[in-house]
């Protein structure tokens, strides 16, 4: 059998663990979370995730879970309807949910341990698999410390609140420098926010204040549309998480020797295009498939070559929308080819049969 060492039980970890043929891999799991997750955000399962979530053996769990999801906008700041974003075919489940069935996937066999590195050694027995987040130890490690994790100037902030605001108000509403997102959450109503709030080490000296960006994201959008000033205002520290935006630099490859990237390790990329969580669902089943079928330095290889120009792909994609969302000197020419974008659509004949 062969020794197979995984670094982080996130998403990307947890599916990669449930994957792998027990058969043929001693697993270990690394993980230093001593606890489930309470509070996250809605995540979209977009099809290819969905087939991902199949073969770890929770897809039904995942949909039976999901909120029931309607035709979705994207919006001014003011709340203007520009475009429909329709939602067919997606799903979406809230991470600590996510993470809890996919726990449950996890075979008995594999190995835990609650542990946190500062370095790991590539000389070791075995494989070893990053799946360590935008922060990753495996990668600084392997790949060398150019590759450490590059902070944007940028706010992320997220939660759910009690009640179905999302029935009449879902969508993404960009502003000048900032978006706020509302969406239904099996609990209530899904919501997110992000702002450019620069390099301000005040906020955060001890780690950051949620309670502080609370009232900073009140202020940055109480002239915003009534249902984001209504969020805000029903918004709690208890059901709210907020972190700075981190990004991973652009990597040539995902395997060194037997040593792997998985997840957010790999391509860790801004939210603008909700695919964080689906890409690394993709990479770890695709990673255990190929070990599961194909001798380990070949299937190391395939998965390396399978994963790599897509997921960059979808970085370089992320950063763009992020800098169309948050645009601030040009705001106003994205707001005007926004509305005249969903005004010719609103004014198109319906396609014939």
């Amino acid at each position: 059998m062969h020794e197979i060492t995984i670094v982080g039980g996130g998403v990307a970890g947890l599916a990669l663990a449930a994957r792998l043929d027990s058969r043929r891999f001693r697993v270990t799991l690394h993980e230093q979370r001593t606890q489930l997750p309470t509070v996250g955000t809605s995540l979209m399962m977009w099809p290819r995730a969905q087939e991902a979530l199949a073969a770890v053996g929770i897809l039904g769990a995942v949909s039976a879970a999901s909120p029931a999801l309607a035709v979705g906008s994207l919006r001014s700041a003011a709340g203007e309807p520009w475009l429909m974003v329709p939602a067919r075919g997606t799903i979406a489940v809230s991470r600590p949910e996510l993470i809890r069935l996919l726990e449950s996937a996890v075979p008995d066999s594999v190995r835990r341990e609650t542990s946190r590195f500062e370095s790991v050694s590539p000389e070791g027995p075995g494989v070893l698999i990053g799946a360590d987040g935008v922060g990753s130890v495996v990668r600084r490690s392997v790949w060398g410390e150019s590759t450490r994790a590059r902070l944007t100037p940028y706010m992320a902030v997220r939660g759910v609140v009690p009640g179905r605001l999302w029935a009449d108000h879902s969508g993404e509403y960009w502003g000048r420098g900032d978006l706020f997102g509302i969406g239904p959450a099996a609990g209530g109503t899904n919501w997110y926010a992000s702002f450019h709030s620069g390099f301000r080490p005040e906020l955060e000296p001890d780690g950051i204040d949620v309670e502080r960006v609370l009232e900073l994201a009140r202020v940055r959008f109480a002239g915003h549309a009534r249902a984001i000033r209504e969020v805000l205002v029903t918004a709690d520290t208890e059901r709210t998480l907020a972190q700075r935006i981190w990004t991973t630099p652009p990597l040539t490859g995902y395997v060194r020797g037997r040593v792997a990237l998985v997840g957010d390790a790999a391509h860790a990329m801004t939210p603008n295009l909700g695919r964080g969580a689906c890409e690394a669902l993709i990479d770890a089943v695709t990673l255990a498939d190929q070990l599961n079928s194909r001798p380990v330095d070949v299937a190391l290889r395939a998965y390396g070559r399978q994963r790599l120009l897509r997921t960059q792909a979808l970085r370089l994609g992320s950063a763009a929308m992020m800098r169309l969302a948050l645009a601030g000197r040009l705001q106003p020419a994205r707001d005007l080819a926004l509305r005249t974008a969903g005004g010719r659509r609103r004014k198109s004949p319906p396609p014939s049969n």
